[in-house]
């Protein structure tokens, strides 16, 4: 069974960090792109970062360059995406996401999904 699973959501002022993980099981892992997607109340979802299967490429949505790095841990299946400066736009579920042939932000190019965790921004 293919699960992602992502942790570390929470509640923090602006300016704070947070660190998000993504846990995978059920595939081989180190074949897929992982990408990093969000969703406010009554927005369309959109990607924030994704990292290729051997961590080697990065892409990151404009708003969230040089605050957000991507890394990826092969070994034990999981990639992180550290959030720091955060805004109160920041605010929003995150998913992670896993994608054979991915090498953008669009969402269909992603196969399995995670449920999310709530980041939550207060000014």
């Amino acid at each position: 069974e293919v699960r992602l699973e992502e942790s570390g959501g929470g509640l923090v002022q602006a300016g704070g960090s947070l660190r998000l993980s993504c846990a995978a099981s059920g595939f081989t892992f180190d074949d897929y792109a992982i990408g990093w997607f969000r969703q406010a109340p009554g927005k369309v979802r959109e990607g924030v970062s994704c990292i290729s299967s051997s961590g080697g490429d990065t892409l990151y949505l404009d708003s969230v360059k040089g605050r957000f790095p991507i890394s990826r841990d092969n070994a034990n299946n999981t990639v992180y995406l550290q959030m720091n400066n955060l805004k109160p736009e920041d605010a929003a579920v995150y998913y992670c996401a896993a994608g054979y042939y991915s090498d953008s932000l669009h969402r269909g190019e992603y196969d399995y999904w995670g449920q999310g965790t709530q980041v939550t921004v207060s000014s």
